[in-house]
């Protein structure tokens, strides 16, 4: 089971400690040195590498905590705070889910077609889901961590 935890912490880690550096260092050092065009482009490439990573991190997240719940006995025998733990994790999944398939599609496109006013206002878009993603991330490890 110890394994399966640490699989779980560390995929976890994978996907928060991404978006926190994206957003807390690498968008406002990017802003700070680039151009639009460059900035943009910078994280058209980060997404599409980062992107990759977090695919991963949900399928791993997901494998082991159910076979952790499994293992516990099922949902009716597992702690309260697994419970919440799985419900930000959905929530999260599926806003990544749509920020993948919805804006950062257009957002590729916009690249591609060197439209930067348009790719600048979906990255923004990305932005906020990240920020969301981000502190329901933060949030998940207060709830496990006080909850133990």
């Amino acid at each position: 089971m110890s394994l399966l935890k640490l699989l779980h912490l560390l995929a976890t880690v994978v996907w928060v400690g991404g978006m926190f550096f994206a957003h807390m260092v690498l968008r406002p050092s990017a802003a700070e040195i680039l151009q639009p065009p460059e900035r943009l482009q910078l994280w058209n490439k980060v997404f599409s590498v980062f992107f990759k990573w977090v695919w991963v991190a949900i399928l791993l997240i997901l494998a082991s905590g159910f076979s952790l719940i499994l293992q516990f006995g099922g949902m009716q025998l597992v702690p309260k705070y697994i419970h919440e733990m799985l419900l930000l994790g959905t929530v999260m999944t599926a806003i990544f889910a749509y920020v993948f398939f919805v804006p950062y599609a257009n957002f590729k496109h916009a690249i591609s077609e060197t439209e930067w006013p348009q790719a600048g206002k979906i990255l923004a878009t990305i932005r906020k889901f990240v920020v969301t993603n981000l502190l329901l991330g933060i949030l998940t490890f207060i709830i496990v961590e006080l909850s133990r």
